[in-house]
């Protein structure tokens, strides 16, 4: 049996596991709830900016993604060792003829997908209200498929630091203590810092030079960036212009697609420490 075999075999495993707990379900529902009500809710200030519906709603849709996609990234992930063995099946899946690495891969194949799922079908259902209401042009119909795709990339990372994590918790509970400490540093506490930093400093040569590339190592952050930066109007209609113009374009893309493969590679070193 191939490499590819095994990989596809525990995919498909686990992606039994997902459809069991319903958590495909129960995802796609909370992301097409929250996209379409923050959607409609963010679509007022377009006759003053003088923008579509439909690129309001993708600045909005981006701020939502920032908190949400990570959440359920986490979520999803957090148990896939500890779990594992809390349960006392590690020691069967290792028993298994394939390689640690391939067995993350293969949880991560069907992780990944469900997230992108519920990430097309949450955003592809709020951007096709904000077109029927208000109409788009191929630049907003762009900065959506951007956001779709910039979605999974972003849950792919939090996917990869979720097995980190899950590979160094001694217990499902720890592991859920510590995925909810890694989404409050990611998410909330490192813009918190940022901003201190820059209050702090005013003008100087942090303000001005390091603060751009400190926010691009965050891949929340990084995420935002490259939505807003993609296209002119969604970073008016988000109000973050500066923070798009002062870094080329390839910082935030470079970071964002690099998080998944630095997590897994962090994920599979820590893997290859665990016993059953």
């Amino acid at each position: 049996m191939s490499a590819p075999t095994r990989i596809r075999a525990i995919a498909r495993a686990e992606a039994l596991v997902l459809r069991r707990n319903r958590w495909l379900f129960v995802a796609t529902g909370i992301m097409v709830v929250f996209a379409v009500a923050l959607s409609l809710a963010g679509s007022a200030p377009t006759g003053t900016l003088g923008v579509d519906k439909l690129t309001v709603s993708v600045a909005s849709m981006t701020t939502l993604a920032v908190y949400l996609i990570p959440l359920l990234a986490l979520l999803i992930s957090f148990d896939a060792v500890a779990g594992e063995r809390d349960r006392g099946a590690l020691g069967l899946i290792l028993s298994y003829p394939a390689s640690r690495a391939e067995i993350l891969l293969g949880k991560a194949v069907a992780h990944v997908a469900a997230l992108a799922v519920a990430c097309v079908v949450g955003f592809g259902v709020a951007g096709g209200i904000a077109v029927a209401l208000g109409g788009a042009g191929p630049e907003s119909l762009m900065a959506l498929a951007r956001l779709m795709a910039t979605s999974v990339l972003l849950g792919a990372a939090f996917v990869a630091l979720g097995y980190l994590i899950s590979a160094l918790a001694g217990s499902s509970a720890a592991a859920a203590g510590l995925s909810a400490a890694l989404w409050l540093v990611f998410v909330v506490l490192f813009d918190l810092a940022l901003l201190a930093a820059v209050v702090m400093d005013g003008d100087g040569a942090f303000t001005r030079m390091a603060f751009p590339w400190v926010m691009t190592a965050n891949p929340a952050d990084a995420f935002r960036l490259w939505n807003i930066a993609g296209t002119e109007t969604v970073a008016i209609a988000a109000g973050m212009t500066g923070a798009a113009d002062s870094l080329p374009r390839w910082a935030a893309p470079l970071s964002l697609a690099l998080w998944p493969v630095l997590g897994f590679w962090l994920a599979r070193a820590a893997f290859r420490r665990v016993e059953p």
